[in-house]
């Protein structure tokens, strides 16, 4: 099969990921084979190519936003061969810790990652434990529920650890997968928006999708925020957030990874600001239940993209560019095509 392999972390302008041939992974007792379909590109994936996060294997092929259907499984199990199914961050834990025993897998510390422990989606097959797979809704198409597999997932867990109130207003800094999900399903629930990027093509989607007010980074919104969450990865824009929260306001910090944040004035901000939550990401019986997917198709938010083709070996430049912007790989038969959200 043909995948994107790092050997060793680089810069992305470096061209660390190759297309190889490899074999084809071989399913264990309880795993699955999955024929991928579409595997969405995440920052995370970035932070594993160029060295933000620490490398726990000599080569890995990255991607925890997978898409694909069932080529082999044990007989009994909750999936069938044909099944379609979807494969995130969190590929496996312990099962026995406090946090595993009170459906909190994702703060498990033996926990095991996709794209990162283990070979993710940037390849034509991949294998998953079974436990940890989803059954991915007929409504999204393959392109549409990929992204729900981390973004959905970051944006719906950081808006429930943000505790926005009924019609309450909710600050969003940084604008890209997770944040333009988050938009549709908090808006879908009464709140209103305002959106803070650097992009103004991001705060032109942003108003699209109903936004009320969209500002650069360091604009202040026209009223006091009730909830707001930091998705941009950077430490600076945390005392900047909190300074624009009501009184008893919450702040949620969606990222993985996030430059460090500088110290905080307490004198300006500990008598006008409530806390501020650090948001992990999560799978399990806790994910089950409030899933984004089964939220996202209910209220009708479906992330944006769009398409070029796959990259070969002869690619890898532009492949590198892709990277950087997070696009999509998508496996299509005859062809090959990639998604951009």
């Amino acid at each position: 099969m043909r995948a994107m392999v790092l050997h060793g972390q680089a810069p992305i302008e470096t061209q660390p990921l190759r297309c190889e041939d490899v074999p084809v992974p071989a399913p264990g007792d309880d795993e699955l084979l999955v024929r991928v379909r579409a595997c969405g590109i995440c920052r995370t994936d970035l932070h594993v190519v160029e060295g933000d996060l620490p490398p726990v294997r000599k080569r890995i092929v990255p991607g925890h936003q997978v898409v694909g259907v069932v080529e082999s499984a044990t007989a009994g199990g909750r999936f069938a061969r044909g099944d379609r199914v979807g494969i995130a961050w969190l590929r496996r834990t312990c099962g026995r810790c406090a946090y595993c025993v009170s459906a909190r897998e994702n703060l498990c510390e033996r926990a095991e990652f996709t794209g990162w422990h283990a070979d993710g989606g940037f390849a034509e097959f991949a294998v998953v434990p079974a436990a940890f797979a989803y059954a991915i809704p007929a409504v999204f198409g393959d392109v549409e529920a990929a992204p729900l597999l981390c973004a959905g997932i970051i944006g719906f867990r950081a808006l429930e650890r943000a505790a926005v109130p009924a019609g309450g207003r909710l600050g969003l800094w940084g604008f890209g997968s997770s944040a333009h999900v988050t938009l549709q399903i908090s808006r879908a629930r009464g709140a209103r928006v305002y959106v803070l990027t650097r992009e103004p093509s991001h705060r032109e989607l942003a108003e699209a999708l109903g936004a009320v007010w969209t500002g650069d980074l360091g604009d202040v919104p026209p009223e006091p925020l009730d909830s707001a969450i930091v998705f941009a990865p950077v430490g600076e824009l945390v005392p900047v957030a909190l300074q624009r929260l009501a009184r008893g306001g919450t702040l949620a910090l969606a990222g993985i990874y996030m430059t460090p944040t500088p110290p905080l004035d307490t004198r300006a901000i500990s008598f006008t600001s409530g806390r501020c939550d650090r948001s992990r990401r999560t799978r399990g019986r806790t994910a089950r239940r409030c899933s984004p997917k089964r939220r996202g198709s209910r209220c009708g938010s479906r992330p944006r993209r769009s398409r070029s083709p796959m990259p070969t070996a002869r690619s890898a430049r532009s492949s590198a560019a892709r990277l950087r912007a997070r696009e999509f790989w998508y496996h299509d038969a005859p062809s090959a095509r990639m998604v951009l959200p």
